[in-house]
């Protein structure tokens, strides 16, 4: 009696002692195993007389029982405690904001996505992109384009010179994108109908000026075009691009030399509440200015004026984009700021649409 007393004890020692499910089989395997001390114990009840059987069997079988409990329990408790290690180790805070996809890290600039817009709005009515160089003549860039001698864009502080060449002429990193107007007329016959966005550089600094800044114009060619056309193109475009239901415009006379007559454009807008809203309220905004093709240009560009005319139209994309995304100043449009960026910027894969809508 005492040495099953001392077994049984040794025996539930060590299953309370095992530190895992190994140390536990260990365990079970010397007392329950085929050669286990309890198995020993068993294989004498055989050989005892029916007295000792009577009085050992329930004993052995008993301390069998406990340690098969034991074990069992304990098998349950390394388990859970198992598991809790797990969910410790694997745990998920579900708070923190779900990782984005690889195809949609990063973001496309303001600049490039109102470039994108621009181009699905007027490749809808029928016109075509055009490109330039930056570095133009100064031909192109001025005198093409009808600016007199003496004109202050002509000189250095409102222009970007460069070095003269081995001819001794003057090229300018170009002050509009209009010489790309030039370019299209002298290697294209009309009908013309296009789009120029581009860089474009002029003397400026300031919260909403910066000396490399954006542009995009319009050039229309025809033997029959007109300012009510320029007019239904302007209020389609700015209806498309505010994704608003109607606007009202104010054309007001104006002066530039490559056009004539020109005007100012302001589109009607609200400023409550220090935000503004298009399509709506009392107040006027300035967005861009347009006129008729100058009759000097056409013939500079080999066009006959009494043939042909035509309208144009230009205006600043960073200004269009702060407008329609409330961006306070233009600078950190250039400043790489990551920060900025991951705020105002697009997903990779919002490409614009008139048909799914220009902005997600």
């Amino acid at each position: 009696m005492t040495d099953l007393n001392q077994l049984e004890r040794d025996l539930l020692s060590q299953v309370e002692a095992a530190g895992d499910e190994a140390a536990l089989e260990a365990v079970r395997v010397s007392a329950l195993g085929k050669k286990g001390s309890v198995s020993e114990l068993l294989k004498t009840l055989g050989s005892m007389t029916p007295e000792e059987r009577k009085e050992r069997g329930p004993l052995i079988n008993g301390l069998r029982d406990k340690v098969q409990t034991a074990i069992a329990a304990k098998k349950e408790t390394l388990a859970e405690a198992a598991l809790e290690a797990r969910l410790a180790a694997e745990r998920i805070d579900v708070t923190l904001p779900v990782p984005e996809a690889p195809e949609a890290r990063g973001r496309i600039h303001p600049i490039s996505q109102v470039i994108e817009e621009l181009t699905a709005i007027f490749a809808d009515m029928g016109f075509s992109v055009a490109e330039g160089p930056d570095i133009e003549t100064d031909y192109l860039n001025f005198t093409a384009l009808n600016f007199p001698e003496g004109h202050p864009a002509r000189e250095m502080h409102d222009t970007f010179f460069l070095a003269p060449d081995e001819k001794g002429e003057r090229k300018v990193l170009r002050t509009h994108t209009s010489p790309v107007q030039v370019r299209t007329m002298t290697s294209k016959a009309p009908p013309i109908r296009v789009i120029i966005p581009g860089r474009t550089y002029r003397h400026d600094s300031d919260q909403t000026h910066t000396p490399m800044f954006h542009q995009v114009e319009g050039l229309v060619i025809d033997k029959s075009a007109n300012i009510a056309h320029m007019k239904w193109i302007l209020e389609e475009f700015c209806k498309a691009f505010f994704e608003v239901d109607q606007v009202k415009m104010r054309f007001r006379p104006s002066f530039f030399p490559f056009t004539e007559p020109s005007a100012e454009v302001d589109i009607q807008c609200s400023r409550k509440g220090g935000e503004i809203r298009f399509g709506e309220g009392s107040d006027w905004l300035e967005i861009l200015g347009c006129g008729m093709v100058h009759p000097n240009v056409l013939r500079n560009c080999g066009l006959d004026p009494d043939e042909y005319q035509g309208f144009a139209w230009g205006m600043g994309i960073d200004r269009i984009a702060m407008l329609k995304y409330g961006m306070p100043d233009l600078r950190p449009f250039f400043e790489a700021d990551v920060r900025w960026l991951n705020h105002y910027g697009f997903r990779p894969l919002d490409i614009p649409s008139l048909v799914s809508g220009l902005t997600a």
